[in-house]
């Protein structure tokens, strides 16, 4: 795993967590969904876990990547359908079970830093929803990616009919969505729905070039950066451009990293963040 491409030790986090495992290798924070024999679907165990890993992700201070992967032949398959049928006879049994599943959603893009999905196997209707929530998408050329509800007489209740859109436009969005396909790791990166498609022998490969552009950054410099776009995406032009200055402005205001950054340029150094 990359985890062993750099001297930082691994440090294992939250041992009483059956659903996921949370560990740290410096700078880099690794979630995986644990549940291997469900394909990870997303049990509300495993949600409620999911919430307490990204709390404990974003207070600690020297995390600047949080990376989100799957244990066993699939990424995330999505929901729970045990939990899932059952809750067909209880409506606010449900509504409960979609509202924790947007929280966990809603925490990943919330999160101070970068968040990358690494998608290997399935990654179908809710697991398709939780890689969409992630910042960057490195998948395996033979992944099988889409939304599938409309194959079982079902709509999404993630988020994908709102951030299928904002990433692919309406027409590719719609294809999804209505047909139910799947796209390939390979199809998906040509679409843009993920940063980049390899084999599966070359993938902990491709991550570590993109966690090793990161791990020198300043993290509330990435903290601010993905802020800025984030609301950006909801904003006129003008709006958007309003928002960065007054972020830009805030990060002087309550960072050093600024400061630093600065004086590093000048004497020809890297900074130290």
């Amino acid at each position: 795993m990359f985890a062993d491409m750099t001297d930082e030790p691994v440090t294992r986090l939250a041992m009483d967590y059956t659903t996921i495992i949370l560990a740290t290798n410096g700078p880099v924070a690794t979630l995986t969904l644990n549940r291997p024999d469900a394909l990870n679907a997303l049990s509300p165990q495993m949600l409620d876990e999911l919430a307490d890993a990204i709390d404990q992700v974003e207070h600690q201070d020297t995390v600047k990547v949080l990376v989100v992967r799957g244990n066993g032949r699939a990424f995330c398959a999505g929901a729970d359908l045990l939990f899932l049928e059952r809750a067909f006879d209880n409506p606010s049994g449900l509504s409960s079970y979609l509202e924790r599943v947007n929280k966990v959603f809603f925490r990943l893009e919330e999160l101070p830093m970068p968040v990358i999905a690494v998608v290997h196997g399935f990654a179908l209707a809710g697991g398709l929803e939780l890689m969409l929530a992630c910042d960057m998408v490195i998948a395996t050329d033979d992944a099988r990616i889409g939304d599938q509800h409309a194959n079982f007489g079902l709509m999404p209740g993630g988020g994908s009919t709102q951030r299928l859109p904002q990433k692919l436009g309406y027409q590719r969005a719609m294809d999804l969505l209505v047909t139910g396909r799947w796209l390939s790791g390979k199809e998906a990166e040509e679409w843009g729905l993920v940063l980049k498609a390899v084999p599966s022998d070359a993938i902990e490969g491709e991550l570590e070039t993109v966690l090793s552009t990161l791990r020198d950054k300043s993290r509330p410099g990435l903290g601010f950066i993905k802020r800025a776009v984030q609301h950006g995406q909801n904003m006129p032009l003008k709006e958007g451009v309003a928002f960065e200055i007054q972020s830009f402005v805030q990060l002087v205001a309550t960072s050093s990293h600024p400061r630093e950054g600065i004086e590093a340029f000048k004497e020809h150094r890297q900074p130290k963040f």
